[in-house]
Protein backbone atom coordinates (compact mmCIF):
# COMPACT_ATOMS: atom_id res chain seq x y z
CA UNK A 1 0.00 0.00 0.00
CA UNK A 2 1.16 3.52 -0.76
CA UNK A 3 1.46 6.06 1.60
CA UNK A 4 -1.60 8.89 1.87
CA UNK A 5 -3.63 11.09 3.93
CA UNK A 6 -6.93 11.15 5.79
CA UNK A 7 -8.24 14.22 5.56
CA UNK A 8 -11.73 15.87 6.48
CA UNK A 9 -14.03 16.72 4.24
CA UNK A 10 -17.08 18.89 4.88
CA UNK A 11 -19.97 20.73 3.04
CA UNK A 12 -23.05 22.13 4.19
CA UNK A 13 -24.98 19.20 5.09
CA UNK A 14 -22.28 16.78 6.63
CA UNK A 15 -18.75 16.16 7.35
CA UNK A 16 -17.17 12.62 6.23
CA UNK A 17 -13.69 11.81 6.26
CA UNK A 18 -11.78 10.37 2.95
CA UNK A 19 -8.21 9.12 2.20
CA UNK A 20 -6.65 10.92 -0.83
CA UNK A 21 -2.83 10.15 -2.75
CA UNK A 22 -2.72 6.44 -2.11
CA UNK A 23 -4.68 2.94 -2.95
CA UNK A 24 -5.00 -0.59 -1.90
CA UNK A 25 -3.78 -3.14 -3.89
CA UNK A 26 -4.10 -5.51 -1.37
CA UNK A 27 -7.18 -8.40 -1.31
CA UNK A 28 -10.16 -7.48 0.65
CA UNK A 29 -10.59 -8.67 3.71
CA UNK A 30 -13.62 -10.35 5.55
CA UNK A 31 -14.85 -7.26 7.29
CA UNK A 32 -14.06 -4.96 4.22
CA UNK A 33 -16.43 -7.35 2.06
CA UNK A 34 -19.23 -7.78 4.98
CA UNK A 35 -19.30 -4.08 5.23
CA UNK A 36 -19.63 -3.55 1.56
CA UNK A 37 -22.15 -6.17 1.39
CA UNK A 38 -23.94 -5.06 3.85
CA UNK A 39 -23.70 -1.44 2.12
CA UNK A 40 -24.93 -3.25 -1.55
CA UNK A 41 -27.93 -4.64 0.42
CA UNK A 42 -29.19 -1.28 2.12
CA UNK A 43 -29.20 0.28 -1.62
CA UNK A 44 -30.71 -3.01 -3.19
CA UNK A 45 -33.88 -2.56 -0.45
CA UNK A 46 -34.49 1.07 -1.88
CA UNK A 47 -33.74 0.05 -5.74
CA UNK A 48 -36.39 -2.90 -5.34
CA UNK A 49 -38.56 -0.76 -3.13
CA UNK A 50 -38.26 2.47 -5.60
CA UNK A 51 -36.74 4.57 -3.18
CA UNK A 52 -34.30 7.26 -3.77
CA UNK A 53 -30.99 6.73 -2.92
CA UNK A 54 -27.64 7.60 -3.93
CA UNK A 55 -24.42 5.67 -4.97
CA UNK A 56 -21.83 8.59 -4.84
CA UNK A 57 -23.09 9.01 -1.49
CA UNK A 58 -22.65 5.48 -0.07
CA UNK A 59 -19.39 5.19 -1.66
CA UNK A 60 -17.99 8.35 0.21
CA UNK A 61 -19.76 6.95 3.51
CA UNK A 62 -18.15 3.65 3.15
CA UNK A 63 -14.65 4.58 2.20
CA UNK A 64 -13.56 5.85 5.62
CA UNK A 65 -14.25 2.32 6.84
CA UNK A 66 -11.96 0.57 4.28
CA UNK A 67 -8.16 0.39 3.81
CA UNK A 68 -7.25 2.92 1.57
CA UNK A 69 -10.02 1.70 -1.28
CA UNK A 70 -10.32 4.10 -4.26
CA UNK A 71 -14.33 4.62 -5.16
CA UNK A 72 -13.63 2.77 -8.45
CA UNK A 73 -12.27 0.03 -6.81
CA UNK A 74 -15.84 0.06 -4.40
CA UNK A 75 -17.79 0.56 -7.55
CA UNK A 76 -16.30 -2.74 -9.18
CA UNK A 77 -16.78 -4.25 -6.13
CA UNK A 78 -20.19 -3.61 -6.05
CA UNK A 79 -20.66 -5.27 -9.66
CA UNK A 80 -19.06 -8.11 -8.07
CA UNK A 81 -21.86 -8.35 -5.60
CA UNK A 82 -24.64 -8.03 -8.43
CA UNK A 83 -22.55 -10.77 -10.00
CA UNK A 84 -22.35 -12.71 -7.12
CA UNK A 85 -26.07 -12.46 -6.23
CA UNK A 86 -26.65 -13.59 -9.91
CA UNK A 87 -25.17 -16.47 -9.34
CA UNK A 88 -26.88 -17.19 -6.03
CA UNK A 89 -30.52 -17.13 -8.07
CA UNK A 90 -31.20 -13.56 -6.32
CA UNK A 91 -31.94 -10.01 -7.44
CA UNK A 92 -29.14 -7.54 -7.89
CA UNK A 93 -29.26 -3.40 -8.76
CA UNK A 94 -29.23 -3.14 -12.43
CA UNK A 95 -27.20 0.20 -12.32
CA UNK A 96 -24.38 -2.34 -11.13
CA UNK A 97 -23.88 -4.51 -13.99
CA UNK A 98 -22.27 -8.22 -12.73
CA UNK A 99 -19.17 -7.76 -13.07
CA UNK A 100 -16.97 -11.22 -12.81
CA UNK A 101 -13.66 -13.12 -11.84
CA UNK A 102 -14.27 -12.33 -7.83
CA UNK A 103 -13.16 -14.27 -5.43
CA UNK A 104 -15.00 -16.67 -3.37
CA UNK A 105 -14.40 -14.98 0.04
CA UNK A 106 -16.80 -12.52 -1.64
CA UNK A 107 -19.28 -15.07 -2.02
CA UNK A 108 -18.88 -16.41 1.59
CA UNK A 109 -19.84 -12.48 2.36
CA UNK A 110 -22.89 -12.69 0.72
CA UNK A 111 -23.95 -15.52 2.21
CA UNK A 112 -23.43 -14.81 5.41
CA UNK A 113 -25.46 -11.92 5.06
CA UNK A 114 -28.42 -13.66 3.76
CA UNK A 115 -27.99 -16.15 6.59
CA UNK A 116 -28.50 -13.32 9.34
CA UNK A 117 -30.90 -12.23 7.18
CA UNK A 118 -33.17 -15.31 6.39
CA UNK A 119 -36.34 -13.25 5.23
CA UNK A 120 -34.56 -11.55 2.23
CA UNK A 121 -35.08 -14.40 -0.09
CA UNK A 122 -38.40 -14.74 0.45
CA UNK A 123 -39.83 -11.62 0.82
CA UNK A 124 -41.12 -10.98 -2.84
CA UNK A 125 -43.05 -14.64 -3.03
CA UNK A 126 -45.38 -13.55 -0.52
CA UNK A 127 -46.19 -10.20 -1.93
CA UNK A 128 -46.57 -11.90 -5.68
CA UNK A 129 -48.66 -14.95 -3.97
CA UNK A 130 -51.45 -12.32 -3.26
CA UNK A 131 -50.91 -9.87 -6.36
CA UNK A 132 -49.85 -12.75 -9.12
CA UNK A 133 -53.33 -12.86 -10.92
CA UNK A 134 -53.74 -9.34 -11.51
CA UNK A 135 -50.15 -9.56 -12.73
CA UNK A 136 -49.75 -12.52 -15.06
CA UNK A 137 -50.37 -10.70 -18.32
CA UNK A 138 -47.10 -8.96 -17.81
CA UNK A 139 -45.14 -11.88 -18.33
CA UNK A 140 -42.54 -11.72 -21.22
CA UNK A 141 -42.22 -15.02 -23.00
CA UNK A 142 -38.85 -15.63 -24.88
CA UNK A 143 -36.43 -17.92 -26.73
CA UNK A 144 -34.76 -20.43 -24.04
CA UNK A 145 -30.80 -20.20 -23.23
CA UNK A 146 -28.72 -22.22 -26.01
CA UNK A 147 -25.12 -22.38 -26.69
CA UNK A 148 -25.38 -19.19 -28.90
CA UNK A 149 -26.25 -16.75 -26.11
CA UNK A 150 -25.08 -18.37 -23.37
CA UNK A 151 -22.21 -16.15 -21.49
CA UNK A 152 -18.64 -16.03 -21.80
CA UNK A 153 -17.34 -19.81 -20.71
CA UNK A 154 -15.20 -18.60 -17.46
CA UNK A 155 -18.62 -16.21 -16.79
CA UNK A 156 -21.17 -19.43 -17.12
CA UNK A 157 -19.12 -21.62 -15.05
CA UNK A 158 -18.63 -18.83 -12.31
CA UNK A 159 -21.90 -18.65 -11.70
CA UNK A 160 -23.04 -22.24 -11.98
CA UNK A 161 -20.41 -22.98 -9.35
CA UNK A 162 -21.90 -21.14 -7.23
CA UNK A 163 -25.47 -22.30 -8.14
CA UNK A 164 -24.46 -25.80 -6.80
CA UNK A 165 -22.13 -25.11 -3.89
CA UNK A 166 -25.57 -22.94 -2.34
CA UNK A 167 -28.12 -25.51 -4.41
CA UNK A 168 -29.95 -22.82 -5.55
CA UNK A 169 -32.39 -25.22 -7.05
CA UNK A 170 -33.37 -26.83 -3.84
CA UNK A 171 -33.56 -23.62 -2.01
CA UNK A 172 -36.08 -22.03 -4.77
CA UNK A 173 -37.43 -25.66 -4.77
CA UNK A 174 -38.89 -25.47 -0.98
CA UNK A 175 -39.62 -22.29 -1.57
CA UNK A 176 -43.37 -23.03 -1.35
CA UNK A 177 -44.58 -18.97 -1.37
CA UNK A 178 -42.52 -18.41 -4.74
CA UNK A 179 -43.47 -21.57 -6.58
CA UNK A 180 -47.30 -20.97 -5.26
CA UNK A 181 -46.72 -17.72 -6.53
CA UNK A 182 -45.74 -18.36 -9.57
CA UNK A 183 -47.80 -21.09 -10.64
CA UNK A 184 -50.68 -18.44 -10.12
CA UNK A 185 -49.27 -16.64 -12.31
CA UNK A 186 -48.70 -19.00 -14.75
CA UNK A 187 -52.65 -19.68 -14.34
CA UNK A 188 -53.80 -16.33 -15.39
CA UNK A 189 -51.77 -15.68 -18.48
CA UNK A 190 -53.14 -19.06 -19.39
CA UNK A 191 -56.67 -17.90 -18.80
CA UNK A 192 -55.87 -14.70 -20.27
CA UNK A 193 -54.35 -15.99 -23.35
CA UNK A 194 -57.64 -17.95 -24.30
CA UNK A 195 -60.25 -15.48 -23.66
CA UNK A 196 -58.04 -12.92 -26.21
CA UNK A 197 -58.22 -15.64 -28.73
CA UNK A 198 -61.97 -16.20 -28.32
CA UNK A 199 -61.82 -19.34 -26.24
CA UNK A 200 -63.60 -18.57 -23.07
CA UNK A 201 -65.19 -22.25 -22.85
CA UNK A 202 -61.36 -23.34 -22.49
CA UNK A 203 -60.41 -20.62 -20.45
CA UNK A 204 -63.52 -21.69 -17.75
CA UNK A 205 -61.53 -24.82 -17.93
CA UNK A 206 -58.39 -24.16 -16.94
CA UNK A 207 -56.93 -25.96 -13.76
CA UNK A 208 -54.32 -25.40 -10.99
CA UNK A 209 -53.83 -29.12 -10.78
CA UNK A 210 -50.99 -28.86 -7.83
CA UNK A 211 -53.50 -26.62 -6.15
CA UNK A 212 -56.54 -28.81 -6.45
CA UNK A 213 -54.96 -32.02 -6.44
CA UNK A 214 -52.07 -32.19 -4.77
CA UNK A 215 -48.66 -32.01 -5.87
CA UNK A 216 -47.65 -35.88 -7.68
CA UNK A 217 -49.25 -35.50 -10.99
CA UNK A 218 -46.60 -34.83 -12.63
CA UNK A 219 -47.23 -30.98 -13.72
CA UNK A 220 -49.05 -28.14 -12.40
CA UNK A 221 -51.71 -26.95 -14.75
CA UNK A 222 -53.97 -28.47 -16.82
CA UNK A 223 -54.53 -25.61 -19.96
CA UNK A 224 -55.11 -26.00 -23.48
CA UNK A 225 -53.49 -24.67 -26.95
CA UNK A 226 -55.78 -22.55 -29.01
CA UNK A 227 -57.35 -25.54 -31.04
CA UNK A 228 -58.65 -27.40 -27.82
CA UNK A 229 -55.87 -30.07 -27.73
CA UNK A 230 -54.34 -30.20 -23.78
CA UNK A 231 -51.42 -28.17 -22.49
CA UNK A 232 -49.92 -29.72 -19.45
CA UNK A 233 -47.89 -27.27 -17.98
CA UNK A 234 -44.89 -27.86 -14.93
CA UNK A 235 -43.81 -24.53 -13.88
CA UNK A 236 -40.46 -23.48 -12.01
CA UNK A 237 -39.91 -20.40 -10.69
CA UNK A 238 -36.94 -18.64 -9.58
CA UNK A 239 -35.99 -15.05 -8.65
CA UNK A 240 -32.71 -15.21 -10.83
CA UNK A 241 -31.59 -15.36 -14.52
CA UNK A 242 -32.40 -17.52 -16.89
CA UNK A 243 -29.78 -20.07 -16.27
CA UNK A 244 -30.57 -20.84 -12.80
CA UNK A 245 -30.53 -24.73 -12.55
CA UNK A 246 -33.91 -26.15 -11.05
CA UNK A 247 -35.20 -29.07 -9.78
CA UNK A 248 -37.41 -31.73 -11.86
CA UNK A 249 -38.52 -35.34 -10.11
CA UNK A 250 -38.49 -38.51 -11.64
CA UNK A 251 -42.36 -38.40 -11.88
CA UNK A 252 -42.37 -34.78 -13.70
CA UNK A 253 -39.40 -36.65 -16.28
CA UNK A 254 -41.83 -39.44 -16.51
CA UNK A 255 -45.27 -37.68 -17.50
CA UNK A 256 -43.20 -35.74 -19.71
CA UNK A 257 -41.89 -38.73 -21.55
CA UNK A 258 -45.46 -40.16 -21.74
CA UNK A 259 -47.17 -37.17 -22.43
CA UNK A 260 -44.31 -35.80 -25.28
CA UNK A 261 -46.82 -34.10 -27.17
CA UNK A 262 -48.81 -32.12 -24.39
CA UNK A 263 -46.63 -31.66 -21.73
CA UNK A 264 -44.01 -28.54 -21.34
CA UNK A 265 -42.03 -26.94 -18.82
CA UNK A 266 -42.56 -23.22 -18.25
CA UNK A 267 -39.57 -21.56 -16.68
CA UNK A 268 -40.54 -18.52 -15.16
CA UNK A 269 -37.16 -16.27 -14.23
CA UNK A 270 -36.49 -12.79 -12.59
CA UNK A 271 -39.93 -13.13 -11.06
CA UNK A 272 -39.15 -10.62 -8.04
CA UNK A 273 -38.45 -8.04 -10.66
CA UNK A 274 -39.73 -8.11 -14.04
CA UNK A 275 -41.20 -11.87 -14.41
CA UNK A 276 -39.80 -13.17 -17.77
CA UNK A 277 -40.64 -17.20 -19.19
CA UNK A 278 -39.58 -19.38 -21.81
CA UNK A 279 -40.61 -22.90 -22.52
CA UNK A 280 -38.87 -26.49 -22.90
CA UNK A 281 -40.32 -29.39 -24.41
CA UNK A 282 -39.55 -32.67 -24.20
CA UNK A 283 -37.12 -34.85 -24.30
CA UNK A 284 -35.75 -32.45 -21.42
CA UNK A 285 -32.18 -33.44 -22.36
CA UNK A 286 -31.77 -31.94 -25.16
CA UNK A 287 -32.10 -28.62 -23.73
CA UNK A 288 -30.67 -29.15 -20.32
CA UNK A 289 -28.31 -31.97 -18.78
CA UNK A 290 -29.56 -33.55 -15.84
CA UNK A 291 -27.96 -34.46 -12.57
CA UNK A 292 -29.26 -37.48 -10.53
CA UNK A 293 -29.32 -35.48 -7.03
CA UNK A 294 -30.99 -38.12 -4.59
CA UNK A 295 -31.35 -42.00 -4.70
CA UNK A 296 -34.05 -44.14 -3.17
CA UNK A 297 -32.79 -46.86 -1.17
CA UNK A 298 -33.81 -50.04 0.04
CA UNK A 299 -33.46 -53.36 2.03
CA UNK A 300 -32.56 -56.67 -0.21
Amino acid sequence: MNSGVLREVSDDKRTFWTYSGFMSNKPWTDNENDLIVADYFAMLADDISGRPYNKAEHRRRLLPMLNGRSEGSVEFKHQNISAVLKGLGGDWIQGYKPAFNFQMTLVDAVARWLALNTAWLGRHSAARALTGIAEARSIWVGSPPTLSNQPQPQELEQMLHIARKFDVAARDERNRALGRAGEECVLARERAVLKSAGCDDLARNVRWVSEEDGDGVGYDIASFALDGRPRLIEVKTTNGWERTPFHISRNELSVAEDRRSEWCLFRLWNFGRDPKAFELHPPLDAHVSLTATSFQASFS
